[in-house]
This record gives structure tokens, sequence and C-alpha cells, in this order.
């Protein structure tokens, strides 16, 4: 009787001290609305509120709270627990009934797998997270979630070199938050223009990056980095990161009075805020505005605090790297033997872990110092030291070096773009001759909805046939046209038929008909040509356009799937996306 009654106490407890760690409905929205807010601004507290919501025993908490962990965890730097988490979260979203709660669920934490993908450098397993969690969202009609995961694919095209489209996304994201201001509290307003802005912000800088010659974009960006700024009241790290980008405009602009300022504004910021990897980019890029007007004593200050922090961060080795490159040169140029062969030292023995993060920097800094390869230069300036050689005839072979290198490398890279372009013209031209060779199309479009658009155009061809129009009807048409192919309104996806015939104000029967007359294919043929050669030409322009999935290239230029898109690819050149890309 008393193991009984013991028992049935033990019991009791057990169920009451469950229950003490069990939280609310209420208490988990609440601790989701907190997530959500501080997101961006306090790290550290997004974990303590997750790990608050992982003590309730229900599903849907739980699969909430592991799915922000897979971000987080991954944004710490341990891709081990974020990817336990994922497994963990995957696993309760499993344990939740069918309903638009779960559907909305998987919504969420496919964003937040994405975030860890794009967090990796897996900027294509990102996006396909991130599509898939738009998939759900637009099931729901979740308005916040389409935003976020909508603004999450334009940062990926950004990444990718794709600046138009993002820019172009962008811009429809910020008219879609302003249509649906409604629905979103002031804070949660304030933090979707913060993050909008300084995509675009950062969007129009790397466009620039890209082309020079167009001192217009940075004007762009600067206008959107200053409204990131305005808008980024409840978040810290995007007014930060805004004012880190800002300061680069004006660095570009030689603006170096404001960019000095700006830079002295973010050290500001991230002291107040103990946000150490801020913190030393500032220092860096204050050094770098020392270096570039020649106030070698105030520069080497501010590398040897970068220096300091990257010590304490371990995250910022990019920086330490690259702070340790120009203090070799300052200590060159200050005739300091000992400590330019001691820093070029420190430069070469970190470069080999770092060269896949410096590629991404390269161009930025051989633009600025004109030089071909980092590394050269400092071996260049190692020995000079190490074998105590003469300043003098070191300096003359070095820069000899540094010319032949510079030589060697343009008409390298002329020879191969030539070779490049002969090979893909050569694949072209062959794929020209097959097709003429062919009166009919070699495969069936498996997607039920493209079988129904081409059934449509025969039927229309059909009726092509003894249709005639005026020749100034057919100019206005053909012009129209003209126009939204120089808009780049072809990488839409709802580039169809009847969307362009109401767009150029026609009808779909008239439009089918001048496309046949005046460019020998059916619609379809037509926009499928613009989007596959659209794709050729970044292929050949965009290193990095080469190495996004077929998914993510598909998806930029408006087809529905990789399956359609590839088909197309292959009919338009003869192989497939992969093997084009591997032959340039």
């Amino acid at each position: 009787m008393r193991l009984i009654i013991s028992f049935l106490l033990f019991l009791v407890l057990n169920n009451g001290f469950a229950q003490n760690h069990q939280i609310t409905e209420q208490e988990y929205l609440a601790l989701q609305d907190k997530i959500r807010l501080h997101w961006n601004s306090s790290p550290d507290s997004v974990l303590v509120y997750a790990y608050q919501m992982e003590k309730s025993h229900d599903y849907k908490h739980l699969a909430f709270a592991n799915g922000v962990m897979i971000a987080k965890m991954q944004a710490k730097g341990n891709q081990k627990e974020s990817q336990k988490r994922y497994k963990a979260a995957f696993y309760y979203l499993e344990k939740m009934p069918d309903s638009r709660e779960k559907t909305q669920m998987k919504s969420y934490l496919y964003n937040y797998n994405g975030i860890a993908e794009y967090t990796r450098g897996n900027l294509g397993k990102a996006l396909e997270s991130y599509q898939e969690g738009l998939k759900f969202a637009l099931e729901t009609g979740d308005v916040k979630q389409m935003a976020k995961l909508k603004g999450n694919i334009a940062f990926v095209n950004d990444a990718v070199g794709n600046y138009q489209l993002a820019i172009k996304n962008l811009k429809f994201l910020n008219d879609f938050v302003d249509e649906n201001e409604n629905v979103f509290s002031k804070e949660e307003l304030l933090n979707y223009k913060s993050n909008n802005n300084n995509g675009l912000g950062s969007a129009y800088e790397s466009y620039f990056m890209k082309n020079k010659s167009k001192k217009y974009l940075l004007d762009s960006a600067e206008y959107y980095y200053k409204k990131t700024i305005n808008y980024s009241q409840n978040s810290i790290g995007n007014k930060i990161s805004a004012k880190l980008s800002l300061g680069n405009v004006y660095n570009w602009k030689r603006d170096y009075k404001s960019a000095e300022k700006t830079y002295y504004d973010v050290v500001f910021l991230a002291q107040q805020n103990n946000i150490q990897s801020s913190l030393c980019i500032a220092n860096y890029n204050l050094a770098d505005v020392y270096f570039t007007t020649k106030k070698y004593d105030k520069a080497l200050v501010f590398f040897k605090k970068c220096d300091s922090i990257a010590a304490i961060t371990k995250s910022n080795e990019l920086d330490y790297l690259k702070s340790n490159y120009y203090q070799a040169k300052i200590y060159n140029i200050l005739k300091r033997p000992d400590l330019a062969y001691k820093h070029s030292k420190i430069y070469l023995d970190n470069y080999e872990p770092l060269e896949a993060k410096l590629s991404e920097q390269a161009l930025e800094v051989n633009y600025k110092q004109g030089v071909g390869d980092l590394t050269n230069e400092m071996v260049n300036i190692e020995k000079k030291y190490k074998n105590d050689v003469f300043l003098d005839r070191g300096l003359k072979v070095f820069y000899v070096l540094v010319f032949i290198g510079i030589v060697f490398l343009l008409i390298k890279n002329i020879r191969d773009k030539n070779k490049a372009h002969k090979k893909m013209n050569a694949l072209i031209e062959e794929f020209k001759a097959n097709i003429e060779k062919k009166s009919q199309p070699d495969f069936e479009l498996e997607e039920k909805e493209e079988a129904i658009l081409e059934h449509e155009e025969i039927h229309l061809k059909k009726e092509n046939i003894n249709l005639s129009i005026d020749e100034a009807k057919e100019n206005k048409i053909v012009e129209k046209l003209l126009a939204l192919e120089s808009k780049q309104e072809y990488l839409n996806a709802d580039f169809t038929l009847p969307y362009v015939a109401k767009k150029i104000k026609t009808n779909t029967t008239y439009l089918s008909y001048v496309v046949n007359k005046r460019f020998g294919k059916s619609f379809g043929e037509y926009s499928n040509e613009l989007k596959i050669n659209y794709v050729i030409n970044e292929m050949i322009t965009n290193h990095m356009y080469r190495k996004y999935s077929t998914q993510a290239i598909a998806e930029s230029v408006g087809f529905k799937n990789a399956v359609s898109f590839a088909k197309s690819f292959r009919k338009r050149t003869g192989v497939s996306p992969a093997q084009f890309a591997s032959n340039i």
C-alpha cells in the first residue's frame, strides 16, 4: 500500500513539474514576436527566446524553436549543431497534424534552412529552400512570410551577380510591403523596409563594381543606404551594415572626409553595442582611407586595432589578412625592412587557408593598387628582406615582375576569352544548323500548363493562315514588342501570349500572327529564345552565373522548373547548361 501511494505521489509531482515547463500558446506567440523583432539586432537574445520556447511539449513550438536554431547556430559557425537542429525541426513538423499551421510551419523551416545554407555559401541550396518556403507561404496566404522569402531570393540574385534582377525584385517587394502595410506592426514594417533598402543599396553597389564607368549607380546605392539607416530604428545590425557600406560608397567617390566620418560613426555604434566583428571592419576601413590618402602613421594605428580585434573574434580572418598586406606595403614605403618582412610573412602564412575568401575581395584590392597578384607581391617583399637585398635593386625587380605579371595576365585573359567565344560560337552555329534540318520537335513538354499553351498557339497558327492586317499595325506591334525586350520583360514568369497581348494593347491572334510573320516562330519559341539568349550571355560574361544551379538559373529567367528550362536550353544550344558552362 505504501509503495502504491509513493508511486501515485511521484506521478503527481512529475506531472506538476512538467506543467511548470509547458508554455501557453500566448507565450509562444509572444516569444515568436520577440525572435522576429531581435533577429538582426540581437542574435544572442534570439537564441535565449528559442531556448525558452524549446521548454514546451507542443510539437509546433518545438519545430519553430529548432527552426530558429538552424539559422542562428550556423551564424555562430556551429554547422554540426545547425544540421542537428534541422533534423529535429522537421521531426517535430512531421508530428504535427495536417493543417494550415503545419503548412505555415513548413514555410518557416525552409526559410531558416535557406538562411543557414546562404551563410555556408551554398547559394543554390539556399535558393531551393527559399523557393520551397515561398510555395507554402503562397498556399497559406501568409503575406509577411511571402515578403521575407521574396527578399531572401533577391539577396541570392545579388550574391550571384544578377544585380538587375535583384534590384527589380526588391523594388517590387517595397511596393508589395506598402500595399499590405496594414498586415504589419510598426516594428515589423520598419524591419522589412530596412532589409529591403539595405538589399537595394548592396545590389546597386555590387552592380557598380561590375560596371565602374557607371558612377550614377553609386548615387543610387547611397540613396538606399541612407534610407536603410532611417528605417533601422530597431535594427542596430542593419544600421551598422548600411553605414559601413555607405562609407564604402564615399570611398569609391573619393569623398574621404565623409567616408572617415561614417566609419567613426560605426566604431561608436559597434563599441556601444559590443559588436566586435563590425568594429574590426570599421577600423580596417578607416586604416584603408588613411593609407589611400598617404597618412601612413594613422593607417598603421587602425590596422593594428583591426588585428587585435580579429584575434578576439576569430571571424575577421579576411580583414586580418588584408591588414597585414597593407602593413607590409607601408613598412616597405617607410623603409622598415624588419617590419615589412614580419607582416609579409604573416600574410603568406595565412593566405592559403583563406584563398577562397580572398578571391571575393581581390578585384577591389587589385583595382586600387594596380597589381595582378597579391601573393607574388608579398613573396617579393619577404624574399627581398630575408636575403638582405639592397632596397633599390629589390624595388626595380619587384616593379619589373609586377609589370610582366600584369602583361602576362592581360594576354592570357584575352586568349582565354577568344578561345571561349570560339567554342561557344561553334556550339551555337552547329545547333542552328541542326535545328534547320529538323521539322518536328524531338520531345514533348512534360508540364501540363506548357502543353495547353502549345495547343493554343497551334490553334492560333491555323487562324493566322487566312489572317491579314495592315503593315502599319504590324510595325506598331513589333515596335512595342521590341520595347518590352529592351526592358527584359521576358525574364518574368508571366511573359505569356495573353499577358504580352494585354501589355501592348492588342489581341492574342494579332500578336501570334505578327510574331510568326516577322520572327518566323511561335510566340512560345520566341519567348524561350529570348530567355535562353539571356542565359548564354550571362554565362559568357559572368563567371559567378556559371556556378548557379540549373534550378536557380531557370528561376532567374522565369521558367517554372529546371526540367523545362534544361529542355529549352538543349533545344537552343544542343547541349545541357552544365556542359555549356564547362566549355566556356
